[in-house]
């Protein structure tokens, strides 16, 4: 049996967050506000984020206007965040039938575009912003992992 488009969306978003998440897991807790440059996302900032805009992107979706992206207070609720914010989001995307997908909706300051199309920028941003991780953790000495989770 054909795997479905929705399916696909949510497996090739979770291909990123999951990666991501097994970076943030090897993240000491004392490292979660450095930040690459001043006024620079810390990696407390990134996953808040990053979160944060899968709930806009789904609510945009959904024809609602986002809300406001909160902050956590530490490490451990952001991890926290990305899993929850992970497990909503690709529940939602697997709802999604071929004609969701077709649907337009209102993004980006006005800008209609299909929900196929809100979904492939979200899963290109959440890889820009993992990205920037990737380096991140470098620079305090962390190896990551492959960058996307595989099986």
């Amino acid at each position: 049996m054909p795997i479905s488009p929705s399916e696909i969306y949510a497996r090739n978003f979770l291909m990123h967050r999951g990666a991501l998440m097994d970076l943030y897991a090897q993240l000491p807790a004392d490292q979660g506000h450095f930040s690459a440059w001043d006024g620079g996302m810390s990696f407390v900032g990134q996953a808040d984020h990053l979160a944060g805009s899968s709930e806009r992107f789904l609510a945009m979706i959904a024809g609602q206007t986002p809300a406001a992206v909160q902050g956590s207070a530490s490490l451990e609720e952001a991890r926290g965040r990305l899993e929850t914010t992970a497990q909503t989001a690709a529940a939602a995307m697997r709802a999604l039938s071929a004609e969701d997908l077709g649907r337009r909706v209102t993004a980006f300051g006005g800008r209609e575009m299909p929900v196929s199309a809100l979904l492939d920028a979200l899963i290109g941003h959440e890889a820009h912003h993992k990205g920037q991780v990737w380096v991140m953790a470098r620079m305090i000495g962390i190896k990551p992992p492959m960058f996307v989770r595989m099986g």
